[in-house]
């Protein structure tokens, strides 16, 4: 079991140095965020509120049938596109860092177990903390945490608009484009995931529009698995088994697959890539994601770490999900 997050300041017995391999058993990939620019690339904005696309709609394809009087009128066949906005907006994403200088001067105090009438152990002989400075950690640490809640929100965002100071501005995730107006969900009702379901997605995707530029299916483990089962044939080698399917030919495109920890268990999402940037906007003078130090109110070290990031998915018809499919 790992170790807890304290959300006091940062004091020398509540962040006790350890030796031994410094690891999380919690998700730490990022792969949609990975694929479309990380915390370092994407576009930048100088308004919470930016545009996705300008949309317009044809009337349904239909056989002129003119004739050469009705021809002489010009007007008669006018016609007008009316053109619509899609927009997302931009969310805080902010961590506090606040250690005290008691804290940061015992790099050398290593907690063993807890024993004895103190409660703890420690020592100090031939042993290195896993941890060389605590407040480059501590800054790296929630860089992390940063980029797994920005996935998160990228995948499932509740959307927002903030009507005033007290508002918090909330992106719109995939997930939640994809149930929009035009919507490209499809309702598994607690069925398994299966080809059926898939070619139905990508069937109502191409109905509405999808180019199928860069394509790529995110699922979490157990819908991963499924895919394997759905598309995988073991291959004919009696010292080589196993499936992992990472690329199925559809009708329509070549569908990358995913595995993704921090996507529902019960969803299974085509995002286009192509059209996926994070949106960034930079606060001038410190720029888009920083560290700044707070003003000194003791002996301590105190800073946060801020940015302004939002989605921009494009069109939200070039995405598709499934929803509702059974995890088990």
């Amino acid at each position: 079991m790992g170790g807890t997050s304290i959300t006091d300041e940062g004091y020398l017995y509540d962040l006790p140095n350890y030796t031994g391999l410094l690891i999380s058993a919690d998700p730490t990939r990022t792969p949609l965020l990975s694929m479309i620019g990380g915390l370092n690339g994407g576009k930048k904005s100088m308004n919470f509120e930016f545009d996705l696309s300008s949309e317009y709609d044809f009337p349904t394809a239909a056989q002129p049938a003119i004739t050469e009087t009705a021809s002489l009128t010009a007007s008669t066949y006018r016609r007008e596109f009316v053109r619509d906005r899609q927009f997302n907006v931009c969310q805080i994403f902010m961590e506090s860092i606040h250690l005290t200088y008691v804290k940061i001067s015992n790099q050398a105090r290593i907690l063993h177990e807890e024993v004895g009438t103190s409660g703890f152990a420690y020592s100090t002989a031939g042993e290195t903390n896993n941890v060389a400075d605590e407040m480059a950690w501590q800054k790296a640490v929630r860089i992390q945490k940063i980029a797994r809640d920005v996935e998160l929100t990228f995948i499932d965002g509740a959307y927002q608009f903030p009507t005033g100071e007290g508002v918090a501005a909330k992106t719109r995730g995939l997930m939640a484009a994809t149930a929009l107006a035009t919507s490209t969900t499809v309702a598994a009702g607690t069925a398994d995931l299966s080809k059926a379901l898939i070619d139905q997605l990508l069937r109502t995707m191409a109905g509405a529009g999808a180019p199928f530029l860069r394509p790529v299916a995110f699922v979490n483990a157990f819908q991963k698995q499924q895919i394997s089962d759905i598309y995988g044939y073991a291959p004919a080698d009696r010292n080589y088994g196993g499936i992992n399917i990472q690329t199925v030919l559809t009708d329509f495109c070549e569908l990358g697959v995913v595995y993704n920890p921090h996507m529902g268990t019960d969803d299974f999402l085509i995002a286009d890539v192509a059209f996926c940037s994070p949106v960034y906007q930079e606060v001038p003078g410190k720029g888009l994601l920083f560290y700044e130090p707070l003003a000194k109110s003791g002996a301590a070290e105190e800073g946060q770490i801020f940015g302004q990031i939002g989605l921009d998915y494009g069109p939200a018809f070039a995405h598709g999900s499934i929803t509702g499919l059974t995890t088990s």
